[in-house]
């Protein structure tokens, strides 16, 4: 009786891991992307970020805040190239609610550099859960350090050598670029999609993207495939907004140290050039 109640319970389980296995089987590899910034020398291009700027706020900010960006940070050295007026009437456009005034009401007024860009669609989590069936989307600032995936061996040792540390926004692009119909005899909750990188598979927010839904004035190709690049290109420059500081001035540091090693050797062997070596 017991050997008969143990080999239920372990069917029960494998019959729940095998679900589990499959779907994990699913899920596919973001592939690797080319980017600008990547590498220790590499930097932001501007037409990317501009284009990625303009991405976020026609689509994205909708429902995506960037709590961590504020406008004043557009005319930053090192971000999009914007001029310190050009961030302010971006700030103009848009309206913040703010208070309480002398009479304890809140007001609406244009927006200032030192703003944050909030989602437009909702001002606060119980307002975004009723709008979206339970769920808070999530907040952009630095969403392309926050996700990655495995490479797994040997691909993380080259990683290593190469310095490539741009798996976040690899996935990224893919996850906007990964809806697709379900595979046959694949049910998906309700209200949710299909995405072949998304972990689990079933993702709640809509395909974001498609040709032609924001147009670019540069002339760059207004395709899904554009879209994904330039906006995750923006949102990485918005999770760190001085890496190119960091790596000029990590290259400055590495060449004085080799430097200074330089100075430290030849001053020992100066130093101990007449002390005759002990046997």
């Amino acid at each position: 009786m017991l050997n008969a109640r143990l080999v239920a319970l372990a069917v029960i389980a494998l019959s729940a891991l095998v679900p589990a296995a499959a779907c994990a089987a699913e899920a596919e590899t973001p592939p690797r992307q080319k980017w600008s910034f990547a590498g220790p020398f590499g930097t932001f291009e501007r037409g990317q970020l501009q284009r990625g700027f303009k991405v976020y706020r026609e689509v994205c900010q909708t429902c995506h805040g960037l709590t961590y960006v504020a406008f004043r940070n557009l005319a930053d050295p090192g971000g999009p190239g914007y001029s310190p007026a050009q961030a302010a009437a971006v700030a103009a456009e848009y309206k913040v609610t703010d208070g309480p005034n002398d009479r304890g009401e809140m007001f609406e007024r244009p927006g200032r550099p030192v703003d944050r860009f909030l989602p437009l669609n909702w001002k606060n989590e119980a307002a975004a859960r009723t709008l979206y069936n339970g769920a808070v989307p999530p907040d952009l600032s630095v969403i392309t350090k926050a996700r990655t995936y495995e490479r797994g061996f040997p691909w993380f040792v080259f990683d290593m050598v190469t310095q490539y540390q741009e798996q976040g926004p690899d996935y990224m692009v893919a996850l906007l670029k990964g809806y697709e119909e379900p595979p046959q005899g694949l049910t998906l909750p309700a209200g949710s999609q299909y995405n072949k990188y998304f972990p689990g598979q079933a993702i709640a927010m809509p395909p974001p993207l498609t040709d032609g839904r924001v147009e670019y004035t540069d002339g760059a190709p207004a395709t899904l495939d554009q879209y994904a690049k330039d906006v995750t290109g923006f949102l990485m420059w918005a999770a760190e907004p001085h890496m190119e500081a960091r790596k000029r001035i990590g290259f400055q540091v590495m060449v004085f140290l080799l430097v200074f090693a330089g100075l430290l050797y030849f001053v020992k062997k100066k130093i101990w050039a007449g002390v005759p070596e002990t046997a």
